[in-house]
């Protein structure tokens, strides 16, 4: 990778982009509008891991946080406004945005929120999509589509009930109601629920703690996990040992093993 800052490689509006040490942080950078979700910030988060996924990148774990009082409270309006009328044209935002979602899903590398404020309808949606979710303890989530008579569209109707169960992300939806962070840690939403403005330091900790583990380690996890969401155990169950075996055939978990026996930090190599 360039030794120029991320954010200089890619222009993005409403959004800002770097790297820090061997984490890539995508930052949602539109406070004055509550971080609303608009065309440009997904070509934004699009290009940023583009750039990380690049094999001579360093980033080896992602974080998502975002500036001002909310994570995001949703889509931009007027970007809606304007597609309402044009069915196709709506379709075809909508398809790149659940592309954007599934590609923080499918990517290797780890990718971790942080959440303060509110997070709501296309910002919990974007929650949603990435692995480790941390909160602030103050920080609310929900899903305010049917308060304006509207539908999730990017991916809420299909995520909440595989997280939730589908008792749970029916009343969320139905409702429109929030629930604070405690809630949503119980829930499945939040992994982490953290002191108010500490959170993007303390997701930042962590990201930088999966900098330090097994690349292809996580990245097998990760598809593993993913994948087993829609398969049969056993379908899992043979897909997990083929990656085992696969993976033993790399240099890491020789090396695992012999910082374990020697106590010592295993030094991992890059991907």
């Amino acid at each position: 990778m360039s030794n120029r800052p991320v954010d200089e490689q890619v222009p993005a509006p409403h959004v800002t982009v770097r790297r820090e040490g061997r984490v890539g942080v995508i930052e949602l950078s539109r406070p004055d509008k509550s971080n609303a979700l608009s065309r440009s910030a997904f070509q934004a988060i699009q290009a940023a891991m583009d750039a990380f996924e690049q094999p001579d990148s360093e980033v080896r774990a992602v974080l998502v946080c975002a500036q001002g009082k909310h994570f995001s409270t949703g889509g931009d309006l007027e970007e809606a406004k304007a597609m309402m009328r044009e069915p196709a044209v709506l379709d075809a935002f909508l398809q790149f945005v659940n592309g954007t979602l599934q590609r923080l899903e499918g990517s290797l590398l780890p990718v971790v929120a942080a959440c303060q404020g509110l997070s709501l309808a296309g910002g919990l949606e974007l929650a949603l999509s990435c692995d480790v979710v941390f909160a602030a303890s103050d920080a609310r989530f929900g899903d305010q589509h049917v308060q304006y008579g509207l539908v999730p569209a990017w991916g809420g109707t299909q995520r909440l009930p595989r997280l939730l169960g589908i008792h749970r992300a029916l009343d969320l939806m139905y409702s429109g109601r929030w629930i604070d962070a405690s809630t949503a840690q119980q829930w499945g939403i939040v992994g982490y629920v953290v002191e108010p403005g500490t959170v993007a330091q303390e997701a930042m900790k962590y990201c930088q703690l999966l900098a330090s583990r097994s690349g292809p380690g996580l990245a097998a996890m990760k598809r593993l996990s993913r994948f087993a969401v829609d398969i049969p155990l056993d379908t899992g169950l043979r897909a997990e040992r083929l990656a085992v075996v696969q993976a033993m055939r790399g240099p890491d978990p020789a090396e695992g093993i012999a910082a374990f026996e020697a106590r010592r930090t295993p030094l991992f190599q890059d991907r």
